[in-house]
């Protein structure tokens, strides 16, 4: 399988190539050539298969061509190893559970791929790579513990200071050993610039293997869509249409749940849930897309006003705006309509929302009160709650208890640098830094 740049259809690259350069020279992001569409038959023995046997199939259906399938087994089961389990929360309403794995978020699955098949197509190079991770917070801990000690790979994580939940931050600053990490003055989308601008600087790549674990990657971007194929699988509520709700930010989440869809998935709607950094419900409204300055809610990981992964939604609607808008719909939320939510589910329900997955059952009840009796819906609860502790207590007025594995990182030692939003400080940086 080839992977062509959403800027230049025409320009093609490898497997390895995609995975290795993160991001196309043309700044565009790399798609797969084709989309495979699964059999008929999968689909109906989709609710008697495994976790992982699901993953062998759709990931043999895309990679198939460049790895083996002892390569494939070994790729897939490294992924899966925790569960997603599906939960009920209302009549119709059902939360994916997806943070069951290392650092207790969504993106456990994708770094936990990432790290294996760059190790797997770097395996006997003489060089290193330099990962370079830009994050609002879940993805600096699942690519951190993801790469934690991958031989031949150093990994620099920017974040913007004092804008990622301590949990979060003591989940990637505490590792050392191949993890160096950086806060900025500054939001996540001057993190962002700054990675951008190094793997387009001709001189540092000249100097440097350097590539990306965020969603921009197509290692990190593809098994996401597991998920949401594992989900339905569960669902067996099947006698309404679907619609999955998907909290965003930088919208690489609700671009694999598309690619499932133009898999074979039966998605009738995906719901594009928001904070008040609402650029694409505000462009799925009627609008034109325009970035804007990121703004800080409670719900941080979505704290984005350049989504990157824009580009990729269009391009598998084959850049066709107006179907885009009629499978997509698009929802924002305040923090008072945030901690509402959360308020009332768990004095309904007993269920505990972490703020995303609070602004993901919002679009999703939202977008169901428009439909009554149409639909059955999946909403993604992104992170465990105890990430966002100092939030989730104060909202609801309680001492949540964490799992071990969150009160195991607060017992590291903080290892940072910090720096000025500045390019030239931070390309110095890569040039000195010994990870």
């Amino acid at each position: 399988m080839n992977f062509y740049s959403t800027n230049n259809p025409s320009e093609k690259v490898s497997l390895k190539e995609a995975v290795i350069k993160g991001l196309a020279p043309d700044q565009g992001l790399y798609m797969p050539e084709k989309i495979p569409v699964l059999q008929d038959s999968f689909f109906r023995d989709l609710p008697t298969l495994s976790f992982q046997e699901i993953g062998y199939t759709v990931i043999t259906s895309l990679f198939g061509d460049d790895l083996t399938q002892d390569q494939i087994r070994d790729l897939v089961d490294h992924t899966l190893a925790f569960d997603a389990p599906l939960v009920k929360v209302y009549e119709n309403i059902y939360s994916l559970e997806l943070f069951h794995g290392p650092t207790l978020a969504f993106k456990d699955f994708g770094a936990r791929f990432c790290s294996k098949l760059m190790s797997m197509l770097m395996d006997g190079e003489k060089r290193k790579v330099r990962v370079l991770v830009a994050t609002s917070g879940d993805t600096g801990s699942a690519v951190a513990n993801g790469f934690y000690k991958v031989p031949g790979v150093e990994v620099v994580i920017l974040y913007p200071k004092g804008k990622v939940s301590q949990l979060q931050e003591m989940q990637f600053t505490t590792l050392g050993e191949n993890i160096s990490c950086i806060e900025v003055e500054g939001v996540f989308d001057d993190c962002q610039k700054m990675v951008k601008e190094a793997f387009l600087d001709t001189e540092l790549n000249k100097e440097m293997l350097l590539t990306s674990a965020n969603s921009i990657n197509v290692a990190r971007w593809i098994p996401q869509c597991l998920y949401y194929f594992y989900a339905y699988a569960q669902l067996a509520q099947k006698d309404k249409k679907l619609a999955i709700s998907v909290p965003s930010g930088n919208f690489g989440n609700l671009g694999a749940g598309i690619l499932a869809q133009q898999m074979g998935l039966p998605v009738d709607t995906f719901v594009a849930a928001t904070n008040i950094n609402k650029i694409v419900p505000d462009f799925l409204h009627g609008s034109p897309f325009a970035a804007k300055p990121s703004v800080s809610t409670i719900s941080n990981s979505m704290d984005v006003g350049n989504p990157s992964n824009f580009s990729r939604l269009l391009a598998l609607y084959g850049n066709d705006e107006i179907l885009f808008k009629s499978k997509v719909k698009g929802f924002f939320f305040d923090d008072e309509d945030t901690a509402r939510v959360m308020k009332s589910v768990r004095s309904e329900t007993g269920y505990i929302l972490d703020p995303h997955g609070a602004v993901g059952y919002l679009g999703l009840r939202n977008f169901m009160k428009m439909h009554p009796d149409e639909y059955v819906g999946i909403f993604l609860e992104t992170a465990h709650p105890g990430k966002f502790k100092s939030v989730v207590d104060h909202v609801l007025g309680i001492d949540l208890d964490l799992p071990e594995r969150l009160k195991a990182f607060m017992k590291g030692e903080k290892n940072v640098h910090s720096m000025v939003n500045d390019y030239a400080l931070f390309k110095q940086f890569l040039r000195e830094a010994k990870v």
